[in-house]
């Protein structure tokens, strides 16, 4: 009996969909469930005629498979992911592959990867994005773990992957242990910050312009045409098209509270680790926190006081500067993300390909846009590159849509309407810009009531001082550490 490419365990929509790709590739699957009775009803329907096996127990499933083995995880991220490998590993033998294609925390991936390759094995954590259509028709997938593996799964992976116009597959190597769900970690914040800003170009279209959902369906295909062309765009004019039974719009009776699964808290979290300013996604993640609130917000609408929104200028001429804001802004994002991804890399000892981890997400992905060529032309121009604003398309880019964009943030404001999003970007790029902050008065202020020191514009970076403010403090400073 021949036997399979590849194993797979875990058959909800993304790992079925994954095993259909793998199959319309050429490449035989064997697959395994907890559940039996869905391997049956699989095997039985969907992936009846295919070079598709089941099988009724992990004990079949890796005995099906070709050496070296390649056993690929589409299950919760978690207890779950430790529980399998836990069930597989005495199973396996030396150099045999096992692959987590889950939102994984990407410490536990480092973790992981270090505990398989202890027992002899090897381990992959990758990412996988794209939403259940991506899984079938082409994702984009971000592997990092064990280096030795990458040959052997290299041609299922960028088989099954997204492709860009010249043919380059939307998958490569990305790093060693948790590099590439890390890197997933990132896209999935960038994806929240994208999101928060069409959010708000909505929002002030409805709120503040009085378009409806026609009037915004037509400024959304529009934008699709131009620098703004991206999957979500284009997913933001269907919805807007879309209508409920009654012929009305169904996105105004959708409910105004946004959920979460953890992937923008977990990039959060890392960018306060590593001490980076990752302003714009932590507004999206909060946005949406804010949002669940909604309760809470209905009582306070009826108490609360602002202004009540009114415009009175060129209606064409705004709806112009809110696609400057969105575009300014989501360059701000993604330079954040990138400042992320160039620090963590330190911290971890990763050698990543920032170019070749645009190319992953210029298909496949939901953050796909062509505005990811660009930030891959930035990295290939200069490797090197500390930020993003640096380049200099980006920097032209916010030149020509820093007037529409400060006008949104300054008319959004006196109108009493939120935009975290862009205005945290607007702040950021001038923060980003300035020679001098008031950390000085904020230094004295630590030195003042704990001795912290501070450093002097006349004096030598690293050389330390403390002032007696109060004349009772005395010459004693704490000592120097930096979280």
């Amino acid at each position: 009996m021949k036997q399979s490419d590849i194993g797979l365990i875990g058959l909800a929509v993304m790992g079925e969909n994954l095993v259909m790709n793998m199959e319309s590739k050429g490449f035989t699957v064997t697959v395994y469930n907890r559940t039996v009775q869905k391997v049956t009803d699989f095997v039985n329907g969907r992936a009846k005629g295919k070079n598709i096996v089941g099988a009724a127990t992990l004990e079949e499933l890796v005995a099906s498979l070709s050496k070296p083995r390649k056993v690929m995880m589409m299950i919760k991220a978690g207890k779950a992911v430790d529980d399998m490998i836990e069930q597989l590993l005495p199973l396996l033998e030396d150099g045999d592959i096992i692959i987590d294609g889950g939102n994984s925390h990407f410490p536990d991936t480092i973790r992981r990867t270090a505990y398989v390759e202890s027992k002899g094995k090897l381990y992959i954590g990758t990412g996988v994005s794209g939403g259940e259509e991506g899984a079938l028709k082409g994702p984009s997938l971000m592997p990092g773990g064990s280096a030795a593996a990458w040959p052997t799964v290299k041609p299922i992976l960028q088989a099954i992957c997204a492709k860009v116009e010249d043919g380059s597959p939307c998958c490569d190597w990305v790093g060693e242990n948790g590099a590439g769900h890390f890197v997933k970690m990132v896209h999935n914040g960038i994806e929240y910050g994208d999101m928060q800003l069409i959010c708000e170009a909505y929002q002030l279209m409805h709120d503040l312009l009085g378009m409806n959902a026609d009037d915004m369906h037509e400024v959304f295909a529009e934008w699709n045409k131009g620098e703004l062309d991206s999957y979500l765009i284009e997913i933001t004019r269907d919805i807007l098209a879309y209508k409920d039974e009654d012929g009305s719009p169904i996105v105004d009776k959708i409910l105004d509270t946004a959920g979460q699964k953890g992937t923008g808290k977990w990039t959060g979290i890392a960018a306060l680790d590593e001490g980076v300013p990752l302003t714009l996604i932590g507004e999206a993640v909060f946005s949406r926190c804010l949002s669940a609130m909604k309760e809470e917000r209905v009582a306070a609408s009826q108490v609360l006081t602002g202004p009540k929104p009114v415009f009175e200028g060129d209606k064409a001429q705004f709806i112009e500067d809110i696609r400057s804001a969105l575009f300014a802004a989501k360059i701000i994002s993604y330079a954040q993300g990138y400042t992320l991804m160039r620090d963590a890399a330190k911290t971890y000892n990763w050698n990543l390909n920032y170019g070749g981890i645009a190319l992953m997400w210029r298909g496949g992905c939901i953050i796909r846009s062509v505005f990811l060529g660009k930030i891959k032309q930035a990295f290939d121009a200069n490797p090197n590159l500390s930020n993003l604003l640096l380049d200099p398309y980006f920097k032209q880019a916010i030149d020509r849509a820093q007037a529409g964009w400060r006008r949104v943030c300054s008319v959004a404001m006196l109108n009493g309407i939120p935009i975290p999003a862009m205005t945290t970007a607007l702040n950021y790029y001038d923060g980003y810009r300035c020679a001098r902050l008031p950390a000085n008065l904020l230094q004295a202020q630590r030195d003042y009531f704990g001795a912290h020191t501070y450093e002097r514009v006349d004096a030598p970076r690293g050389e330390f001082f403390h002032t007696n403010w109060t004349g009772e403090g005395g010459a004693t400073a704490a000592s120097q550490y930096s979280i």
